[in-house]
């Protein structure tokens, strides 16, 4: 947990105080103001820190918000570190070519998560 969550309503409208707490630690953008939330820069900045906490193991795409877990450049980066991830993709996603060959070159059991068009093709 981050400290964002104890944060009064002021500080979590904070831009900067914001952007700091999401470059340590990316989920802290859902304690945010929903004003916040939408600002590119500290979504980018959630973005980064999430993939980059993703690809050394550090984070679970299991965990993550929905929002996330749709975001195609977060769940490779979760697939190509545990392909059994894609479990927890968007059915979009566990249907999508790039996800799912890095999902199976990092584990074939990856193909049970698989959208059904990737099953039965012999």
């Amino acid at each position: 947990k981050g400290a964002l969550e104890y944060a009064t309503e002021k500080l979590k409208g904070d831009r900067e105080v914001v952007l700091a707490a999401v470059t340590h630690n990316g989920m802290a953008l859902i304690h945010a103001v929903d004003k916040l939330k939408g600002d590119k820069e500290v979504v980018l900045t959630a973005k980064k820190e999430i993939i980059r906490k993703l690809s050394i193991g550090e984070n679970s795409l299991r965990r993550l918000p929905e929002e996330w877990k749709a975001d195609k450049d977060v769940v490779l980066a979760a697939v190509t570190k545990d392909g059994r991830a894609l479990e927890h993709a968007t059915e979009e996603l566990k249907g999508d070519r790039d996800v799912v060959l890095a999902a199976l070159t990092q584990n074939c059991i990856a193909l049970w998560y698989a959208a059904e068009e990737w099953k039965g093709d012999k």
